[in-house]
């Protein structure tokens, strides 16, 4: 099966080295374009996405991820709208539950039901029609855009939990997976998701993109270093994960003890005491052989879409190890 490639940012640098970020990623062959959503530590996403809307002309854009928590689901059905005609028709709406720099709100992560709603409110507000809804935690009230949304705007879900996974089965376009790039992890993930899809009936499994976060670099101490990060996310937020791939109990509950919050790249301390073996197999923290072999894994899986997450000085080098990677392995 043919296999698309993206690539994530966070939204941190300035207007004019981002457009030429755009520029670069559009002009290399990629299909997905992610910016992350994050309350306080970025610039402000619908700002960079009608800059890269307004850069490209073939690209995906979307969030990974807005959430329900901090902006009513009506702003991001309308911000949205916005935004895919800028881009004519080549917005993804991505929503989550929300992480922990939802902390520095005061806020909490939404929970399932909330998640669930704010889709089908969003769904329903890019009809037209008049909408009243009453959801965990907003509601709507003879509520209707003056100009609706296009009806077949998809809506990807961010997911790591077994229960995430299967709502995202059961209701979304596509997955935002973030689930680490062991197999057996990756693996376990959409059975999960198959598993949602098959109690609702559907006829297909959501679109899958995973995401590959970290650096690859020729210094594998440096990408070892970038991955550590992130691998240190998942043991206070997808705990499974990490068991699969092999730390202990004792490990992780020592790293979730040392990072409770804030973005990943926080995690710097706690990231320290993970194993040079897990780091590989959570993220990618090495050089293009290893870029590969994840690559490969991906492939024999089935997932829809690889998008890299890039960490570490230089970021758009991954970016660039990543496509000729990609490319050896999945053709360009």
């Amino acid at each position: 099966m043919s296999i698309k490639s993206g690539v994530a940012l966070q939204p941190v640098d300035p207007p004019e080295i981002f457009e030429g970020m755009v520029d670069e990623i559009e002009g290399s062959g990629f299909d997905e374009l992610w910016l992350t959503d994050s309350s306080l530590h970025a610039r402000y996403v619908y700002v960079h996405l009608t800059l890269a809307a307004r850069r490209t002309s073939r690209i995906q854009l979307g969030t990974a991820v807005t959430n329900p928590v901090s902006r009513h689901p009506a702003v991001t059905a309308t911000a949205f709208a916005t935004v895919n005609e800028l881009a004519q028709g080549r917005a993804v709406c991505g929503i989550g539950a929300g992480d922990r720099p939802l902390l520095s709100l005061g806020l909490k992560p939404a929970k399932l039901a909330r998640l669930e709603g704010a889709i089908e409110a969003i769904r329903a507000l890019w009809t037209g029609e008049h909408v009243d809804f009453k959801g965990e935690g907003f509601s709507l009230v003879d509520a209707h855009m003056r100009e609706p949304g296009p009806t077949t705007m998809p809506i990807y879900m961010s997911a790591s939990g077994p229960k995430t996974l299967e709502l995202a089965g059961r209701v979304a376009d596509g997955v935002i997976l973030l689930a680490g790039l062991h197999p057996e992890g990756l693996q376990w993930a959409l059975d999960h998701i198959d598993r949602g899809v098959e109690i609702a009936g559907r006829s297909a499994r959501p679109k899958i993109t995973v995401f590959a976060y970290g650096a690859i670099d020729e210094d594998t101490d440096a990408a070892l270093d970038a991955g550590r990060t992130i691998a240190a996310w998942f043991p206070q937020t997808a705990p499974v994960y990490c068991e699969m791939a092999g730390l202990s109990s004792e490990l992780i509950q020592k790293v979730r003890s040392m990072y409770q919050g804030g973005e990943f790249q926080e995690a710097a301390e706690a990231a320290k005491l993970l194993p040079e073996d897990f780091v590989h197999r959570m993220a990618l923290a090495g050089d293009l052989d290893r870029a590969r072999e994840h690559l490969g894994n991906m492939r024999e899986l089935g997932v829809d879409c690889v998008s890299v997450f890039p960490l570490g000085n230089d970021r758009m080098k991954t970016v660039r190890n990543f496509r000729k990677a990609f490319d050896e392995v999945v053709g360009g």
